[in-house]
């Protein structure tokens, strides 16, 4: 058995080594390099963990259950027993290029280009709450939900406190609060405070929010269920962490609401329903089933086997704060998405090496299509945590 295991994952790295392409996935190469050269070492050793590694009886027992019925794909999460790769690549660059340093702080466009985005979400609710029902849904999914969507991913920068630098910490909260006006719901304090399991704890049991349960894993495992899963992708995002991991309202969750509500309000007394359905309907639609909702996919689903992290280099990281730059992310979450790609023009050779997305659209057409790919394509480990934490 240990064989067998040794022998696929060398097989896997040498088809992904050698330029291959599946489900929209690039594996560059340089023609002159023999064909394992290019895996990167943080990865070499992955075949040697396996082999020593064995699922406990509680894996194997889910795995037999969730198999029951199935007819093909994946009945189980992809389990490793390795630490995230991000924390080793990181320290081995930051060794080479301790340049990179200086582009980790503030980004002192961010406010700008975001307040932009706030004005004129402002300005459209002006100008649908006179239109009839069915462009409201027009614009809401044609135009305002794309910027709401770029919002969210505003947000997720800010998280990392890139907007006024980690002394200001609390204008950070506040700013994120100001780009989530127009989403029309309560949702970047919450957001901070998961993000941060998500990038320390990544691909954690129980802690890492971002990955989808048992039951959607189990449930979602056809095309019609996972296009149902993929339009239910924000109240899956909304609810998940209650279900998983579930944290105390805190106060900055409590001015969040208020403030958002207040908003609300305020857009209602002016202008009616239509603009309020309008913001709302936008972000629910978009965070869905939409081009720019390929990244929740492209980012961390496993389409080659042993690898976690995807980037996407292509124009749609124009409108969305460079977030197709995942790897880089995760690698220097401290870096404003602005300068990622600075990192990896300064790193290249850690980066071009490894397996990339050219099209979101084609992420989104793979993970309905192909049976090995559905919300079970997730790598996920075990953390033992200290009482403290």
């Amino acid at each position: 058995m240990i064989i067998n295991i040794r022998n696929e994952l060398l097989f896997t790295l040498y088809k992904c080594a050698t330029s291959s392409r599946r489900a929209g996935v690039l594996m560059r190469r340089s023609p002159s390099q023999p064909a394992l050269v290019g895996v990167p070492r943080y990865w070499q050793s992955f075949d040697d963990t396996l082999n020593s590694a064995t699922p406990d009886s509680s894996h194997r027992e889910r795995r037999a259950t969730r198999a029951m019925g199935k007819t093909g794909g994946r009945d189980d999460f992809e389990w490793v027993y390795t630490d995230q790769p991000h924390t080793a690549r990181r320290k081995e660059i930051l060794a080479k290029y301790p340049e990179i340093k200086t582009l980790m702080g503030p980004d002192p466009q961010l406010k700008w280009v975001v307040s932009g985005l706030v004005l004129i979400q402002l300005v459209a609710c002006y100008l649908v709450h006179n239109l009839s029902w069915k462009w409201v849904f027009f614009w809401a999914y044609g135009f305002g939900g794309c910027i709401n969507h770029s919002l969210t991913l505003a947000i997720h920068d800010i998280s990392h406190n890139v907007a006024f630098g980690n002394k200001l910490a609390k204008w950070n909260r506040w700013f994120a609060m100001w780009a989530n006006l127009p989403i029309g719901l309560p949702y970047s304090a919450s957001f901070k405070k998961y993000h941060i399991d998500h990038h320390r704890y990544l691909g954690g049991d129980q802690l890492d929010v971002d990955i989808p349960t048992d039951w959607e894993g189990w449930f979602f495992c056809t095309p019609a269920r996972k296009v149902l899963w993929l339009f239910l992708q924000p109240f899956f995002y909304a609810l998940r962490p209650l279900v998983v991991n579930p944290k105390p309202v805190g106060p900055m969750e409590i001015q969040n609401t208020v403030v958002q509500l207040l908003a609300d309000a305020i857009i209602y007394y002016f202008w009616g329903l239509k603009p309020i359905v309008y913001l709302i309907a936008g972000s629910i639609l978009c965070l869905g089933i939409h081009p720019f909702s390929g990244h929740f996919i492209a980012e961390h689903y496993m389409f080659l086997k042993g690898h976690e992290t995807y980037s996407y280099y292509g124009p749609l990281n124009f409108l969305t704060f460079n977030v197709g730059y995942h790897m880089e992310h995760h690698d220097f979450p401290s870096i404003p998405g602005s300068k990622l790609p600075q990192v990896k023009k300064i790193a290249a050779e850690y980066y071009d090496s490894l397996p990339q997305h050219t099209s979101w659209f084609q992420v989104l057409w793979d993970f309905v299509f192909d049976e090995n790919i559905g919300p079970y394509a997730r790598i996920k480990r075990e953390y033992k945590l200290s009482k403290l934490e």
